[in-house]
C-alpha cells in the first residue's frame, strides 16, 4: 500500500524545479561606479576632445591622444604652408573628419573603460588608468632633448630655424616609422605569447601520455 507523501519541512532544501531556471544576470548597483576613482565621464571625454587628444589621455589612452594631436597638427601646417592648393580641399575635409572622429573616440573609450570597471568586458585597462606612474620613453626623450636643443640654438647662439619650414615632414616621416615598429613588435609579442600557450599544452598532453 502506497504512503501519503509529506509535504518537506521548512529547514529541509526544497528540490529543484524542472527544467533547470537559467541563472539571473548579477547587475552591480550604479553607486560602485560612481564611487570608483577609475571611473571616467564619456560627456566630460567628448567635450575634452575638443582639443585633439585630450579626450583620449583623460581616458587613460595617452599614446592615442598624442597621436591625434599630431595628425591635427601636421593637417593644419600643411594647410598653413599651402604646398598644393589643390590638396587643401581634402586635406580640410579629412582635418574636420578626424577631428570629430576624436570626439567621438573619446566618449566611446569613456564608456568602454566603464564596462570593463564593471566587469561586462574582459578587456585590459590602459596602463595609465591601472598603473599611473610617469615611464621612460627613449624615442619620446631623444625628440624633446632635439627640441630642447634646437630652441636653445635660437635663443642663445642665434641659430636661424628657417629650415624647420622644409625640413619638419620628416618629423612626420620618424613617427610614421616608429608606428610601424610599435605595431611589428607588438604582433612579434602576441605570437610569441600564443605560442608559448601551445608548447606548454603539448607539453601537459605529453605528461598525461
Amino acid at each position: 500500500m502506497q504512503q501519503p507523501t509529506q509535504p518537506p519541512a521548512e529547514n529541509e532544501p526544497r528540490a529543484e524545479t524542472y527544467p533547470p531556471q537559467p541563472p539571473r544576470y548579477e547587475h552591480r548597483p550604479p553607486a560602485t561606479l560612481a564611487d570608483d576613482p577609475l571611473r571616467r565621464s564619456p560627456v566630460l571625454a567628448s567635450i575634452l576632445a575638443l582639443v585633439p587628444g585630450l579626450g583620449q589621455v583623460y581616458t587613460g589612452y595617452v599614446r592615442l591622444g598624442f597621436i591625434h594631436a599630431i595628425v591635427v597638427a601636421t593637417l593644419i601646417s600643411f594647410m598653413a604652408a599651402s604646398v598644393e592648393g589643390a590638396l587643401i580641399p581634402l586635406a580640410a575635409l579629412f582635418l574636420a573628419f578626424f577631428w570629430l572622429y576624436g570626439i567621438v573616440d573619446a566618449g566611446r573609450r569613456a564608456v568602454l573603460v566603464n564596462q570593463a570597471l564593471l566587469g561586462r568586458l574582459d578587456v585590459d585597462l590602459p596602463e595609465a588608468l591601472s598603473n599611473p606612474k610617469l615611464r621612460g620613453s627613449l624615442p619620446g626623450g631623444v625628440a624633446v632633448m632635439a627640441f630642447g636643443a634646437l630652441l636653445l640654438a635660437n635663443t642663445l647662439f642665434d641659430v636661424s630655424l628657417r629650415w624647420v619650414e622644409d625640413w619638419w615632414p620628416i618629423v612626420v616621416i620618424g613617427f610614421g616609422a616608429f608606428l610601424i615598429y610599435r605595431s611589428v613588435q607588438d604582433r612579434l609579442v602576441g605570437q610569441g605569447s600564443r605560442g608559448g600557450q601551445g608548447t606548454t599544452a603539448e607539453e601537459s598532453a605529453g605528461e598525461e601520455l
